[in-house]
């Protein structure tokens, strides 16, 4: 019987797929047999690299469109397909949205809306060429669904992702699946920045009904999923990969005053 995740002959773009969640998603793939790209604005110090297969970068910052017409020309140049993207770079520093500039919250909703809307483009024009067509996962974050004080643009722009990504699974049927994973609080190299120390996580991680922080791999194993035969009627879906998700909060005051 053929493995469903045997990736070899297959060709993956994830994008800021060196560092944090991106190579998590990037080292999945490359572990089982995929051709890897990844882009981003700087190369990353180690390539990913897992099962004697390494990531091949490309220099691309995708809030520009021409960079990314290139990119798709060079994956096509170098590879002929494309089978997978995962629109993952994205993110946001934290400002209160009372002051933010208006000139900085056009630049978060270019980097984590615009700039995956226009490559899910690029990408289907190729993949309905092709006789498997593709897959499209686009990375969201619990920040779409919930309020997202101190990063309200950032939650603004991944809820749009979120809606993107079920009008494409309908344009772009039957040859192309659209998916998202709607991550929870992820352990990255920059965790600090938003859940504090060591202390501060372990604390954070006991909010969780898992009871840890995601690790990178825990997205990655989620988009081999959803790019695999074992998705194959899965399309327009929001997986939620977030441990269980947050506790409502009237519990916790509930409880205090019950003691």
């Amino acid at each position: 019987m053929h493995d469903p995740l045997d990736f070899h002959g297959k060709v993956v773009l994830v994008t800021g797929g060196g560092k944090g969640v991106g190579r998590g998603i990037t080292r999945r793939f490359l572990a089982c047999g995929a051709q890897v790209v990844i882009c981003g604005r700087q190369v990353p110090e180690r390539l990913p690299s897992s099962n004697g297969r390494q990531a091949l970068f490309m220099p691309c910052d995708v809030r520009d469109l021409a960079q990314l017409e290139r990119l798709l020309d060079d994956i096509l140049k170098y590879f002929g397909r494309l089978d997978v993207l995962v629109n993952n770079a994205g993110g946001a520093p934290y400002a209160e949205a009372a002051s933010a500039s208006p000139r900085f919250s056009e630049a978060i909703v270019r980097l984590n809306l615009l700039a995956p809307l226009n490559l899910c483009q690029l990408a289907n024009r190729v993949m309905q060429g092709q006789t498997e067509g593709g897959s499209i996962i686009n990375i969201c974050s619990v920040s779409a669904t919930r309020p997202s004080p101190g990063t309200a643009a950032y939650g603004a722009a991944k809820a749009g992702l979120l809606n993107l990504t079920r009008s494409l699974a309908v344009e772009w049927a039957p040859k192309v699946r659209v998916n998202a994973v709607t991550a929870g609080l992820i352990l990255t190299e920059q965790a600090e920045l938003h859940y504090g120390d060591a202390q501060q996580q372990t604390e954070v991680a006991a909010t969780i009904p898992l009871g840890r922080l995601a690790e990178p791999e825990d997205i990655g194993d989620t988009c081999l999923y959803l790019a695999s035969p074992l998705a194959r009627y899965v399309s327009g879906a929001d997986l939620l990969v977030h441990g269980g998700g947050e506790r409502p909060a009237f519990l916790d005051a509930a409880q205090a005053h019950d003691h």
